[in-house]
């Protein structure tokens, strides 16, 4: 990939952001719960209810951690921006951070180049596919691992990392290692600016030093001739009862189609890395594939191409941005009583804050909410969100975020669930 590939792969992804609010469904559901057979649960004390957002706030501390981080002058080989944030905590207590487009460079003190109050990034920054940042037990950002963490695996195609678990390497073995799923995507022209499905992978990090181990291919979607109908897994997955549930969706691409399905996967313990034990969601039963989709009916209903799940007692609670403009800025909810549905919902959740200089507002929009486990207690739920700027021409948007770059970082908030009515 061209060093113009490269860096143009951010204002790539802000034209994305720019589609993907306008184009893609976000929602967070609250479903009856469901055996794997598909019939609803029994109502007792610990029954399957309702959920929905009940109260939020932002949590300032993990959001100006990274802006502490990423303004540090002393380091020039070091995360100085991202999105695609996703994380997972380690089991002597650090969280491993992972990032999909990532800037690298030196930051700057204020003003910037257009004498604006914002530390200020070189309009030349280096530019990776990907980026893992460790985070001390004490809440700490250390070091950034060696980048790309996850090389590209061909000419013109890319990883970007999702979700990330710690499992034993084998199934009963007492040594551990992290899986990190992948989405494998080729470049290609519009509508596909983000890059052409591919497939989705497993890596496999060594403990304690994060070494990259391997990467394996689990679900191929070459064969799937259309690309609106390939599914990329990863961007979420939960444990349940023996198992890894492993959420995925297609990429809504045409205009007539706002938002996106969401599918799911199972595993079991310990075998993410084992294409030969994942299961597929086909509407009736679990099985080789391929799957069927468990929430989206192209319209409001459905989910953004990045969507996030956290079963909370019984009940599962899905977020993702809205459906239309509201995309720009409002997350939504669904719940269910079952990875695979019937999913029930949208409900707003909350509305993500974005920069206060009112200029910076109307050109900057969130997306990708996730949940992180490794943040989360005190019932509360900790949420990230990415910001970038719009902007239909690359050369254009990735100017903004450099000449800022309080905006092309996560930030996150606290959220309060309780059972709607």
């Amino acid at each position: 990939m061209s060093d113009q590939e490269r860096h143009g792969g951010v204002g790539g992804r802000i034209w994305l952001v720019l589609l993907l609010a306008l184009v893609c469904a976000a929602v967070l559901l609250v479903v009856l719960p469901r055996d794997d057979r598909g019939g609803d649960g029994s109502r007792g004390s610990t029954a399957c209810r309702p959920r929905t957002v009940a109260s939020w706030s932002a949590d300032d501390k993990v959001t100006d951690a990274f802006a502490r981080y990423g303004d540090d002058p002393t380091r020039t080989d070091d995360w100085t921006g991202g999105d695609g944030t996703h994380s997972v905590r380690l089991p002597d207590g650090r969280v491993l951070w992972l990032f999909s487009d990532t800037l690298l460079g030196q930051v700057h003190a204020p003003p910037n180049s257009a004498g604006q109050p914002h530390a200020w990034r070189d309009p030349n920054a280096p530019m990776v596919r990907n980026s893992a940042v460790v985070m001390s037990r004490s809440g700490t950002l250390e070091r950034t691992l060696p980048t790309p963490l996850f090389s590209d695996p061909a000419p013109q195609q890319w990883r970007w990392p999702v979700a990330a678990r710690v499992e034993p390497r084998t199934p009963g073995s007492d040594e551990n290692v992290v899986r990190v799923l992948l989405w494998n995507r080729m470049a290609s022209q519009g509508p596909w600016i983000y890059g052409v499905p591919l497939a989705t992978e497993v890596a496999t990090l060594s403990l304690p030093d994060l070494r990259v181990e391997g990467i394996v291919k689990v679900s191929d979607q070459q064969r799937v001739a259309d690309p609106e109908k390939r599914v990329l897994y990863g961007v979420t997955t939960v444990d349940e009862d023996g198992w890894t549930y492993v959420f995925g969706g297609t990429d809504a691409q045409a205009a007539s189609r706002p938002s996106s399905d969401a599918h799911v996967a199972r595993v079991p313990h310990g075998r993410l890395a084992d294409a030969d034990a994942w299961e597929y969601w086909d509407g009736e039963e679990w099985g080789e594939g391929p799957s069927r989709s468990v929430l989206g009916d192209g319209g409001r209903k459905g989910v953004g191409s990045a969507f996030t799940v956290v079963r909370d007692e019984r009940t599962y609670v899905l977020f993702t941005m809205a459906a239309g403009a509201e995309g720009l800025t409002d997350v939504m909810s669904y719940w269910s009583c079952s990875p695979t549905g019937p999913w029930h919902g949208p409900a707003k959740g909350f509305e993500a804050p974005l920069p206060k200089d009112s200029a910076a507002r109307q050109d900057t929009a969130a997306y990708n909410p996730q949940v992180h486990p490794s943040l989360g207690g005190d019932g509360r739920v900790a949420l990230s969100y990415d910001v970038n700027w719009l902007d239909p021409v690359p050369a254009s948007a990735q100017a903004n975020i450099n000449r800022n770059v309080a905006l092309y970082r996560p930030r996150f908030v606290s959220l309060r669930l309780a059972e709607s009515r």
